[in-house]
């Protein structure tokens, strides 16, 4: 085939996107034995369950964490701007820290799959950050609407 054959430049005529080239390996990767690749599955499993924990804990735990230290600030300086400045700020920073440390969870996961016999070329983080978003969203929704919102002034007493 030609060198600017779309099948082999990702769909463009002008060369390949960087990381989009099939897997080329120096020689045949030497297999594991059965027991190997269960160990190596059990593995990619708690891995997974690991990036489903730190994606979860971006929408509960770390946001209430960060709302106290704020809440903290404001009483220690009598500074509304200040407590909601080092809560936002927190927030930012643990997001952006949880999702690099679940990056590099999502690499091993893939290095792990690879190694129990799959053929694993994508990642999981970013259909499990949705999903933990839309859970999230849907969680808090059923709160402020059921819970706290008009559903409990509206029920007879």
């Amino acid at each position: 085939m030609p060198r600017n054959d779309p099948t082999d430049t990702g769909g463009l005529f002008i060369g390949r996107r960087p990381g989009t080239g099939p897997l080329h390996y120096r020689g045949a990767p030497e297999r594991g034995g059965s027991g190997r690749r269960r160990a190596d599955a059990f593995a990619a499993a708690g891995l997974l369950a690991l990036e489903v924990l730190l994606c979860l804990s971006l929408w509960g735990p770390q946001p209430v964490a960060w709302l106290w230290v704020g809440s903290q600030v404001d009483y220690l300086l009598d500074s509304v701007t200040a407590g909601i400045t080092v809560a936002f700020a927190g927030m930012i920073g643990t997001l952006m820290l949880t999702l690099a440390l679940a990056s590099r969870v999502d690499r091993a996961w893939r290095i792990l799959r690879r190694a129990a016999g799959h053929e694993q070329r994508e990642g999981a983080l970013v259909r499990i950050f949705a999903v933990t978003a839309v859970i999230a969203g849907l969680a808090f929704l059923f709160w402020f609407v059921i819970l706290e919102g008009p559903a409990p002034s509206l029920a007879p007493q």
